[in-house]
């Protein structure tokens, strides 16, 4: 009697081939779809932004090279961008430098006459000698070579459109009046340029700032008694830069968080309550004194 042979199991794996015409077309539809959402929520957070928020950012736009000064939510400024014209100031530079070597009686002021072109725009230095060569010595008063350079700066500055800011130094010798010092005689001198410039064609609304440093801002500071540290400063300013500070002072500081400061006035009533909850010692009453037996 035979056994019953055992009918062998076959196990057949099929692979099913994938087709690779779209094995990663899934993917680039999908960053789409992010890159998208992403563009509406920033589409809706601007519209929901401040007005400072939106400006600093089409700021960016306006200039994404960076070769502007870019003004926004920085420290440097509030929302516009600010376009420092140094190329227009080197002209201008190089202009007045002209002028001094055209007119004799200025000639022999030009070593006394310092222009440098600084972040703030293009300064203008009047140095001061010994004898007192743009103002008489410890006088407002210009001299007559003061006024005549003054007056020539006025024909020069009023052709273009930037703002002027006046300055006044005075070096560190005391003035020797117990009611006047060197910062009113650094002020008074400064607002004399002041007046010449406005009486000679610039025009008043112009001048933005008339400052008074008395010896704070040495020329020199190894030698702080030196005649050159005596200058009027006009600063002939960067486009745009007084509307730029007169924005950050009006800035609003930011708000305190409700939460911070409820925490804050809780904290604050701690020390009372605790006070409250503490009982008070009862004043004792003095005994009479027992009377002698």
């Amino acid at each position: 009697m035979s056994l019953p042979q055992k009918t062998p199991i076959i196990i057949v794996k099929k692979s099913a081939d994938h087709d690779d015409g779209h094995g990663g077309a899934w993917k680039v539809a999908y960053a789409d779809f992010v890159t998208a959402m992403m563009a509406l929520f920033i589409v809706l957070w601007l519209l929901s932004a401040s007005e400072k928020v939106q400006k600093a950012v089409g700021g960016y736009f306006q200039d994404p090279t960076g070769k502007g000064r870019q003004t926004g939510t920085t420290n440097s400024g509030a929302g516009e961008t600010l376009t420092i014209n140094r190329q227009d100031l080197q002209k201008l530079k190089e202009k007045l430098e002209e002028v001094l070597k055209q007119i004799p009686a200025l000639q022999r002021m030009q070593k006394q006459v310092k222009m440098t072109l600084t972040t703030e725009g293009l300064r203008i230095d009047l140095i001061e000698t010994e004898r007192g060569l743009f103002f008489e010595s410890g006088n407002p008063r210009p001299t007559d070579a003061g006024n005549e350079l003054l007056q020539a700066l006025a024909t020069e500055l009023a052709k273009i459109p930037n703002k002027i800011a006046i300055e006044g130094h005075t070096d560190s010798r005391p003035f020797g009046r117990a009611d006047y010092s060197n910062w009113e005689l650094s002020a008074d001198r400064a607002n004399a340029a002041r007046r010449v410039l406005a009486e000679s064609g610039l025009e008043g609304g112009r001048i933005s700032q008339v400052r008074g440093f008395a010896d704070q801002r040495l020329l020199k500071k190894d030698d702080p008694t030196n005649p050159a540290n005596r200058r009027i400063s006009i600063i002939v300013r960067n486009d745009g830069l007084d509307q730029q500070e007169e924005a950050m002072s009006q800035a609003q500081p930011p708000a305190p968080d409700p939460a911070t400061a409820d925490a804050a006035k809780s904290d604050a009533a701690k020390p009372d309550a605790a006070k409250s909850d503490t009982p008070k010692a009862e004043p004792q009453k003095a005994e009479a004194p027992k009377e002698a037996k």
